[in-house]
């Protein structure tokens, strides 16, 4: 297998079927990163659940994070890269959830 590139993919970006299924639309806690502390950004990207937990804001039609530019298995980069939360942080190329989601959005290989 060749080595999977995520600006190639953006596969991650995008709320799982199983969340989707169960209309769980708060998809990644960002409580942990400095996103919180840039009004502007956090004001388009970040959403409040009902309890006060922010998440990263999905857009509805496509379910992907409004920080992924791009088109999705082809050319994609994360607007906010470097103010990601850990939750981001902690995806590897290739891991478990990397193949998952991949395979739900037909990238896989």
């Amino acid at each position: 297998m060749s080595k999977l590139d995520c600006t190639s993919c953006g596969a991650c970006c995008v709320n799982p079927d199983e969340n989707q299924a169960e209309q769980y639309i708060w998809y990644l806690e960002v409580r942990d990163t400095k996103l919180l502390s840039k009004k502007d950004l956090a004001k388009k990207h970040v959403v409040y659940d009902p309890s006060g937990v922010p998440h990263l804001r999905l857009d509805p039609q496509s379910q992907r994070c409004t920080a992924l530019a791009g088109k999705l298995g082809q050319r994609v980069h994360c607007t906010i890269y470097e103010l990601r939360p850990k939750g981001c942080r902690m995806l590897m190329p290739g891991d478990e959830r990397c193949l998952m989601a991949r395979r739900e959005r037909g990238l896989d290989r």
